[in-house]
Formats: structure tokens, sequence, C-alpha cells
């Protein structure tokens, strides 16, 4: 779900006076079982497993940070980014504009439970690993960060460069 559906979905349910909100807890997400949605972003489009030419771990922890929390990357490489989450809390790893990771941390607080999945996301659960299979072929300068209620704004952020071909 785009995140611009995302904000009119929420809007339209508290309009509407629901209760009800997407879910969105410590528990992990169903394993993806089909192709990821292809739509092209400012930082990149979905990628493909045999395109992968690189892997590049990052680590979440409890003190809010990642590790790395920096990533450079050519423009038109796919890379699998792995994600494990060494912390006791849900984190996620989420890349997008600082735009775009505004706009969603501030509907994150305001629906702590709502539910998310693109393949620019990785919801990942204590002790667990997740992965992003990203090809990177727009240029510029990118964020990433856990958008879980509070982690963005203690710093739970990063910086993706991709430098022109």
């Amino acid at each position: 779900m785009t995140t611009r559906r995302t904000l009119l979905i929420a809007s339209a349910l508290s309009a509407a006076g629901s209760s009800s909100v997407f879910a969105h807890s410590d528990e992990p997400h169903a394993e993806k079982t089909a192709p990821a949605k292809k739509e092209q972003k400012p930082w990149g489009i979905a990628g493909d497993d045999k395109a992968v030419k690189r892997t590049v771990t990052f680590t979440m922890t409890d003190n809010m940070r990642f590790t790395p929390d920096k990533l450079a990357v050519k423009q038109g490489e796919t890379v699998k980014l792995v994600i494990k989450n060494n912390g006791k809390v849900m984190h996620e790893f989420v890349l997008g504009t600082k735009k775009e990771l505004d706009e969603h941390a501030a509907l994150m607080v305001k629906f702590p439970t709502m539910e998310h999945d693109e393949p620019y996301m990785a919801h990942v659960g204590p002790g667990k690993t997740g992965q992003i299979v990203w090809h990177f072929n727009q240029a510029g300068s990118f964020d990433f960060a856990c958008l879980m209620a509070g982690h963005y704004t203690a710093g739970m952020v990063g910086k993706v460069t991709v430098r022109a071909t």
C-alpha cells in the first residue's frame, strides 16, 4: 500500500470514527509468497534475487540505531539487504525519501497498529532476520529508518547514497 493510499485510508477510518485500524503488533508479518510488487519509487524499484551482486547486513538494536547507518551503492546496482534485529522489541527497516519517511512516521504515531507491507520495508521481530532486494536505479541521497512509534524520533535512521553511473 503506498504511503498516500495509507494516509487516505487512515483518514477515512478516523473520520468514520472507527476503532478498527490495521494490525501492526510485535507479531511478524506473514511470509511473502508472491513476488514483490514492482513500483518505481524515487529511491529505486523492487529487485530480483537473480540480479543481486552484493549483500549488505544491517543490525538493529534497542538503542534505536542501525549498524551500519550508511550505505553507498552505484546506480543500477541490485543489493540484498539483510536486516537482523538483535533487540527485544519489533523493529523495521524502511527505505524512502526523507519526506516520505517523515509522513509515514507521523502516521505511525497516530495509528501505531497500522499494518504496511511494501517491498522496500522489512518488519523484523526480536531475534529474527528479514531481507529486502532492491534495485537502486535512481541516483541521489535517500534514507532508511525504523518507523515504529518513537523509534524514528529517537534517531533510528540511516542514509543511502546512490552514485550516478
